[in-house]
């Protein structure tokens, strides 16, 4: 699924901005899909241009005019099909663990510096989640919450995996030294 899909998804909860569109990347779906304004702002424009959604100009007091977008009848239509495929590919793509394959090439201090840094971004998500569950989940879909289960279940998997196999890298301490 690609990020004009995900975002006639969103707005299928109300016309939105693509400030507003942004704060929903960084929020709900912040553990799982990342999108800037630079890959936001152009599926919009190709959305509209593609009469998926259609844009409001507000006018604003010293600033540039708000544009506010609502999907269309084509547009809920074209996230359906798209909704169809029953094989949605799931990618990881983590420069963590591309680090972390080449650890016997690194100082031991680095390699803690990085497992460390990893535990308090996770730790940062672990924090997320539970204001998430307080503050907003009364409105969700199922759907909506099975992913953020699924969030919290990946940071805890994550989270007890690197405190209890962290010693793997410092066994390999022989092995480093052996390679340098």
């Amino acid at each position: 699924m690609d990020v004009k899909t995900v975002c006639l998804g969103m707005l299928t909860d109300g016309p939105a901005s693509g400030y507003d569109l942004k704060k929903q990347f960084e929020s709900s779906f912040a553990h799982f899909f990342a999108a800037g304004y630079g890959s936001i702002y152009p599926a919009l424009s190709s959305l509209a241009d593609q009469g998926l959604v259609e844009c409001e100009e507000i006018p604003q007091e010293g600033k540039p005019d708000r544009k506010v977008y609502r999907i269309t009848d084509e547009g809920r239509a074209f996230l359906q099909e798209a909704l169809q495929n029953p094989c949605p590919c799931h990618k990881l793509r983590s420069e963590f663990l591309a680090t972390m394959c080449f650890a016997h090439l690194m100082r031991p201090d680095d390699i803690e510096a990085v497992l460390d840094h990893r535990l308090e971004e996770i730790a940062r998500y672990q924090v997320m989640f539970a204001q998430l569950e307080s503050e907003r989940m009364d409105d969700w879909s199922a759907g909506m919450k099975f992913v953020l289960g699924f969030g919290k279940a990946m940071a805890n998997a994550m989270q007890t995996y690197i405190n209890d196999n962290r010693h793997v890298l410092e066994d390999d301490q022989p092995v480093r030294a052996a390679n340098a």
